[in-house]
């Protein structure tokens, strides 16, 4: 039986605490929202209890995403750089949570791949590779899925830098698209000011 109402999200954190345990470092509640946090090693024993538990019955995956925390709290973070969030929906219990896992060597991000517990992590797994370079493990299609093939770099990175490396065109001399170093230099927009002395009325 579906509930008419979302349930009270300090209740479903009790229960999702209670019902990960020690699997969960962390349960919080910010903003009407439940976020689990877990380790790298406990990421599919978690998802699969958020799936099956009852209770928790969070049968849909609807978005997937990573996160640079380089530079988080303007250099004040000391923590693992990549995370991977996890937006769940339990569409029977009208209840929703976030999963998180971060990464847990910056050098070489990877986390296990939700992708056999909810199929539609599919593409966002790409995704998150594509433009993190998070790696999946056991992701059986990871590969670029918004950047041209020969794309070099992740562009999400907080270290990628803001007019990439490389520009592609078509040249019609060769009659094919080419690869060449960005050629737009990079320059400082700034807004127009309107400078009126009564300009909307302000000073009439």
């Amino acid at each position: 039986m579906t509930n008419a109402y979302a349930v009270n999200p300090d209740t479903l954190k009790d229960h999702i605490a209670a019902t990960l345990g020690a699997l969960a470092k962390r349960v919080d509640v910010r903003l009407g929202e439940v976020t689990v946090t877990v380790a790298a090693a406990d990421y599919l024993a978690a998802a699969k209890m958020l799936r099956d538990a009852p209770g928790c019955q969070f049968e849909q995956l609807i978005d997937l995403c990573g996160l640079d925390y380089a530079d988080y709290g303007n250099g004040g973070y000391d923590g693992l750089r990549y995370c991977v969030a996890t937006h769940l929906l339990s569409v029977s219990l009208n209840q929703r949570a976030r999963l998180k896992v971060y990464a847990p060597d910056d050098d070489l991000p990877v986390v296990d791949s939700v992708n056999g517990i909810w199929s539609a992590a599919n593409w966002f797994e790409r995704e998150a590779f594509d433009l993190y370079g998070i790696v999946f493990e056991g992701h059986d299609d990871l590969r670029r899925i918004l950047t041209d093939y020969g794309f070099i770099g992740h562009p999400f990175r907080k270290d990628f830098p803001v007019s990439g490396h490389v520009e592609m065109r078509y040249d019609a001399e060769r009659g094919r698209v080419i690869y060449q170093p960005v050629s737009i230099e990079p320059r400082e927009i700034t807004p127009r000011i309107i400078r009126e002395d009564n300009y909307g009325g302000i000073n009439g």
